[in-house]
């Protein structure tokens, strides 16, 4: 379940990253959809970050040291 959040995240942060270049293009960078864009991105990689280290943090989530 966790994982698949985590997965879920990273997808929505590479959909938000394609939805801001789209609306780059289009509108020339003369609309807030882009500024938008990039508030949602930088959202849900902090959203992002705080699920990994909170489950890092829990046990949930371990680190494999390289041999």
């Amino acid at each position: 379940m966790l994982k698949a959040l985590i997965i879920f995240l990273m997808l929505a942060v590479i959909v938000s990253l394609f939805s801001g270049l789209f609306f780059l293009l289009k509108d020339g960078g003369k609309t807030n959809r882009v500024v938008n864009s990039l508030a949602v991105r930088v959202t849900l990689s902090v959203l992002l970050l705080a699920v990994i280290l909170l489950s890092l943090w829990q046990g949930s989530l371990t680190l494999h040291p390289t041999p």
